[in-house]
């Protein structure tokens, strides 16, 4: 018998069992507009032309980072494409624009269809709450390049926001407040550096406490899967006058914050006005980091802010707060300036 594509290690069995068992639960994701089934060489989507006068779509892609690397060290894969679905409708929130659809992309040293059942039922857990339909995706088998019980994660999604109603930070005013969304954890940022000190630099085990009288592990809490903030802010627009939003990923406050003001606009941020969770503290303690770094690569625990005018301050802090995200808080405020944003204590 000759050589074959299984024996060169990639399974076509195993990616159409994998299919098979996720079909249900991507059809669970369907919104109204969606054409046609799984299987297509392309997804679907046809845009309700009486809902909007004059649509831009917006579209925004992203990975997982590192935090691949605690899935697969722990064998959890059903929270992580939460992640990745909220690391995509968070940053078109930013720009006003509610998601439409989402696509996926799994790469996997061997496929294992259990694995692949468990990325993508985050990724519909993620794409039910964002309210976004999972209309395609594809898994690729890369033996050679990756080593079994590899993976790695991408994610694509689409939105739309009316033309005169996109979000750019241009309205942006001096006297503005910053509302701060409350993220409990490090969501998808800062992986490299947090297992560096934790794991490698602290010696911590993934089974310990995940600090000194946690009723979790360290696995738990760095496990937790990201909030999703689009359902809220879609909200908010409808509400009140929000004139910026910033999604606090990779470079923290200062390297997000600052892509929403204009040219001759500061923001003050005031750290005392939230708690910062207890896990950003281990990691600066444990590894010795600096404030300042930890400012570069944390959320510290604010994962999305919001700008909107002095008048809007409490219906905004009430509607958040209604939408789930107790821990609102007014963080901080516009000044005159050049751009810049500052952490005051």
């Amino acid at each position: 018998m000759g050589e074959t594509y299984e024996g060169a290690g990639v399974s076509i069995d195993a990616g159409e069992q994998a299919v098979r068992r996720i079909k249900d639960k991507v059809r669970s994701t369907y919104r109204p507009e969606v054409i046609g089934d799984i299987g297509g060489f392309g997804g679907l989507f046809a845009m309700d032309p009486k809902r909007w006068k004059d649509p831009v779509l917006v579209a925004s892609t992203d990975g997982v980072g590192t935090k691949a690397l605690l899935a697969q060290a722990t064998g959890r894969f059903d929270t992580i494409g939460v992640d990745l679905v909220a690391m995509c409708v968070d940053d078109l929130a930013c720009q006003g624009a509610e998601p439409l659809f989402f696509l996926d992309y799994i790469a996997v040293g061997r496929l294992d269809p259990d694995h692949v059942e468990q990325l993508v039922h985050g990724v519909v857990v993620g794409c039910r709450e964002a309210g976004c339909a999972l209309i395609g995706g594809e898994m690729a088998e890369h033996p050679g390049s990756m080593d079994p019980g590899d993976f790695d994660l991408v994610g694509f999604a689409v939105g739309v926001a009316e033309r005169d109603r996109i979000i750019s930070g241009d309205r942006v005013e001096v006297g503005d407040l910053l509302i701060g969304i409350p993220s409990p954890g490090l969501r998808s940022n800062g992986y490299s550096l947090a297992r560096r000190v934790l794991l490698e630099v602290a010696g911590r085990s993934l089974d310990d406490p995940a600090f000194d009288g946690a009723g979790h592990s360290l696995a738990d809490e760095l496990l937790q899967p990201s909030v999703i903030y689009s359902p809220a802010i879609q909200r908010l627009l409808r509400k009140v006058d929000v004139r910026a939003v910033s999604h606090i990923t990779g470079g923290g406050m200062v390297g997000n914050v600052n892509r929403a003001l204009p040219a001759d606009a500061d923001a003050v941020i005031w750290r005392r006005n939230w708690e910062t969770p207890r896990i950003f503290g281990e990691i600066q303690h444990l590894g010795d980091v600096s404030k300042e770094e930890m400012a570069r690569v944390f959320n510290l625990g604010i994962g999305m802010v919001v700008v909107v005018p002095p008048g809007d301050l409490y219906k905004t802090l009430d509607l958040l707060r209604e939408s789930g995200h107790q821990g609102a808080a007014h963080i901080g405020e516009i000044v005159a300036g050049r751009g810049d944003v500052q952490l005051v204590d």
